[in-house]
């Protein structure tokens, strides 16, 4: 056995801290779930205009919360990166995402547009100047990470959003249980390419599962709402690629898939568990490469502009 096993040092381990993070996943989110209902009224109310800001991983978590709070009618709800937002546009809240609630573009956004509509950041800690530059701060402390790249932060982030919208969250974690339980398949660690799809509040998800691929593996990866594939995607595909579904598959899509070549990964398991079997996939990919996902190349844990 490896001595810094035997010793209690599993942080020598490449991509231990993250491998632990990625663990704990559904056991944060059923406790995000029940942090959920004590907090309804400082989470968008129904019928509201929102608008949700965030950067990297939180501006893919905005996008799926953003077509899931539409599609559950509660209300027009726009998602956007924070150095694009159009601040001519008029909302009755905004919601600030930021795991580290230090991120220069999300801090200067939140504190110009300060007045202009009730605010509200969800961070790991709430003494950050994101934090600060909000009205309200939701402090997802348990839920924080030592690993530069987000897993366990950013899903929880979406169960507790998710779950203010209604939805059941146990089922999500259970099926993420039996993501963590499996071994990662064989074809998904040798694949050269990958190409995410998405379909409604999943698209979000298909975004981030390409950011993870990239940032903890370095690996050629792309993502598009599902039905754009056959708009040009389709030509990266061929031997040693993986296309990947999050939410349903379009009638004929697979097929398209399997004749260019291309493996079909699909599940119909809960996105958000689904997204969990990426984060396997690129701890060992990365493993693979002699990369250690707890420092990956050219990324910080936030990115604070001087």
């Amino acid at each position: 056995m490896d001595a810094d096993l035997v010793s209690g040092s599993a942080d020598q381990v490449a991509g231990s801290r993250t491998e632990r993070e990625i663990a704990s996943q559904p056991d944060c989110w059923l406790r995000a779930a029940e942090l959920a209902q004590g907090i309804a009224g400082v989470l968008p109310a129904r019928g509201e205009r929102v608008a949700v800001i965030g950067c990297g991983t939180s501006w893919f978590i905005a996008q799926s919360y953003a077509a899931a709070r539409e599609e559950s009618g509660q209300g027009e709800t726009d998602a956007f990166t924070a150095s694009e937002m159009p601040l001519g546009r008029r909302y009755d809240r905004l919601l600030f995402l930021s795991r580290s609630g230090t991120t220069t573009e999300i801090h200067e956004l939140a504190s110009r547009l300060r007045g202009s509509a009730p605010s509200v950041a969800i961070t790991a800690d709430a003494d950050t100047p994101v934090g600060r530059s909000a009205d309200s701060v939701i402090e997802l402390a348990f839920a924080d990470e030592e690993s530069v790249v987000q897993t366990r932060f950013a899903t929880t982030e979406l169960a507790l959003l998710r779950a203010h919208l209604g939805i059941d969250i146990a089922p999500a974690a259970a099926a993420a249980e039996r993501v963590l339980a499996e071994p990662v398949p064989q074809e998904l660690l040798a694949a050269r390419q990958f190409t995410f799809l998405g379909t409604g509040w999943a698209y979000g998800l298909a975004n981030e599962a390409a950011l993870k691929l990239r940032e903890s593996a370095g690996m050629w990866t792309e993502s598009y709402p599902a039905m754009e594939y056959r708009h040009g995607p389709a030509a990266v595909t061929g031997a040693g690629s993986v296309v990947a579904f999050f939410g349903p598959v379009p009638d004929g899509l697979a097929e398209d898939v399997a004749a260019a070549g291309g493996l079909v990964w699909a599940s119909d398991t809960d996105p958000l568990a689904a997204l969990v079997r990426v984060h396997l996939v690129a701890l060992g990919i990365a493993r693979s490469r002699g990369l250690d996902p707890d420092r990956p190349r050219n990324l910080t844990r936030s990115v604070i502009l001087r």
